[in-house]
């Protein structure tokens, strides 16, 4: 079966709508997939809404930016109770800080760049659902700052100093856990920025985890090496974690497949297993 744990729809940071994310789903194939919009349910819930028989199956999804001591962290919520009053904390919690971290970005990018904003500019892309980089980074490109989205962030938005406010991951996960859901740490070996974590660094991070109720791993993910697999395989064993597989698909707004996590002609490992006897019917 052909599995798809992390994708992003127009719900957040993704081009395409809810129901075109199920349509190409299974126009791909793919069995088994969950939409983990950053900080939002609000897409998990139209698929759940959409789904007829005969379709793949789906389980909620989410994805909460966290930082602590130690670094910044992405944490996926899987097969959580949609209607629980705990992931909807956590999930406005995100979006307060994620509102507050784009004002305060684009009043940098004025203080620091001299960048000019039209007002109903502003009011449109504060009316995304959950606006971030991308979407300031296409209006710098409309306005003529930047010839391309990729150009900006790289360029110019990611040099900015600001420090923005982020969900802590034990309120992430507590949250996941309070809603029945699984809380997996998102592609592991990728940092802030450009960060690769190994060693004895990403043990320490799993084991921190773990004590506030980590469960798994997204041990196969697009663009990840045959070397970062093995380790974070050795970790899912090592600590009895769950294992998941996400491509990170974000629609024309990254260069990533639906379905390409690596898992294609693998042997589903035991921690992935265990996962799905966990969450299919």
């Amino acid at each position: 079966m052909q599995i798809d744990l992390h994708m992003h729809s127009n719900v957040s940071d993704g081009t395409d709508t809810p129901a075109q994310i199920l349509e190409k789903v299974k126009q791909a194939g793919i069995g088994l997939f969950s939409l983990t919009d950053h900080d939002a349910i609000k897409g998990s819930r139209e698929i759940m809404s959409l789904l007829r028989e005969g379709d793949p199956a789906f389980i909620p999804g989410v994805e909460f930016s966290c930082q602590d001591e130690l670094g910044k962290y992405h944490i996926l919520g899987l097969a959580y109770d949609p209607g629980a009053v705990s992931i909807q904390a956590v999930v406005d919690l995100g979006h307060e800080y994620r509102m507050r971290k784009v004002r305060g970005r684009m009043a940098k990018l004025t203080e620091e760049f001299g960048l000019v904003f039209p007002e109903e500019e502003v009011v449109k892309l504060l009316n995304y659902d959950n606006p971030g980089k991308p979407h300031i980074g296409n209006l710098m490109v409309k306005l003529g700052y930047a010839e391309s989205k990729e150009q900006a962030i790289r360029e110019i938005i990611n040099k900015v100093h600001f420090k923005g406010e982020y969900v802590r991951p034990e309120e992430a996960i507590r949250g996941i856990l309070d809603a029945d859901g699984i809380p997996v740490l998102a592609h592991p070996s990728y940092g802030s920025g450009d960060q690769l974590i190994f060693g004895e660094e990403m043990e320490e991070r799993i084991q921190r985890l773990i004590g506030f109720g980590l469960r798994g791993l997204e041990v196969f993910y697009s663009g990840f090496t045959p070397r970062i697999r093995e380790e974070l395989l050795t970790y899912a064993d090592r600590y009895g974690l769950y294992i998941t597989a996400g491509s990170d698909y974000h629609g024309r707004n990254k260069l990533i497949a639906m379905g390409d996590t690596g898992l294609a002609g693998q042997e589903f490992p035991e921690g992935l297993k265990r996962f799905l006897e966990k969450v299919l019917p």
